[in-house]
């Protein structure tokens, strides 16, 4: 079983959406589990004290190594799972590594607040600093859920269809092409005409050229990836 063990300060908020839909329904059949570790419950004085005012001084409190430090340790003390932090200046989440996740035994992820926990917890217990993206939200939660979620989603059996993981977003590099159900017109917007073709060479080809599309307006980036990955020759045997 795929488990997931979430340290915070605010274990209430577990498992919120993670409880609903598709990872809620995969939890209650057995799919993957959710332990949640109040970080609090490892401070020693009767205020549960977790931070401290920065060394050198400086605006906001990080969370404190002792209390951090005793609360992995007793979490995870031997457990080979992958140490995450959830960080704004961490390495990008991508779909790979999502996938490359969900082959592991599950995760352990720590989720920070205030500015941030002092750094010695990361060097000492081996975390891996990881960003959902290039903003800061007020703690690790909110992305701690996001991992979780594109993990369980991926896991054998949550997903109805297997070719609904194969079919979108960053999947095979691109974003996912437009889609479209009936109504066939919808406020003078018909579903177009090569979708309801019956044609599946054609609609393939409509959908990758779509994908495409997509991408290069939206993400040249992962365009520029894609087409240098497309355009380099081959390995010679």
């Amino acid at each position: 079983m795929w488990r997931a063990s979430v340290l915070t300060i605010f274990p209430e908020m577990f498992p919120g959406p993670l409880g609903l839909s598709l990872a809620g329904k995969a939890m209650a059949a057995g799919a993957w589990s959710l332990d949640v570790v109040d970080i609090r419950n490892f401070a020693t004085d009767k205020h549960r004290t977790v931070d401290d005012t920065p060394a050198g001084g400086g605006p906001g409190m990080v969370m404190k190594a002792d209390v951090l430090g005793r609360a992995i340790d007793a979490a995870a003390a031997s457990d080979a799972r992958p140490r995450l932090l959830m960080s704004p200046r961490g390495v990008p989440l991508t779909q790979a590594r999502i996938e490359a996740l969900t082959l592991d035994a599950g995760v352990i992820l720590i989720c920070g607040r205030f500015e941030g926990i002092d750094e010695r917890v990361i060097a000492a217990r081996g975390l891996e600093e990881i960003s959902i993206g290039d903003y800061v939200l007020s703690g690790g939660e909110i992305a701690a859920m996001a991992l979780i979620d594109a993990c369980v989603r991926l896991l054998p059996g949550v997903m109805g269809a297997p070719a609904s993981g194969a079919e979108e977003s960053f999947a095979d590099g691109l974003l996912e092409y437009p889609q479209y159900t009936r109504p066939q017109l919808w406020e003078g917007r018909p579903i177009p005409e090569i979708l309801t073709s019956g044609d599946h060479g054609k609609i393939a080809a409509w959908r990758r050229a779509e994908a495409e599309r997509l991408t290069r307006e939206r993400r040249p980036d992962l365009w520029a990836r894609h087409f240098g990955a497309r355009a380099k020759p081959a390995s010679p045997e």
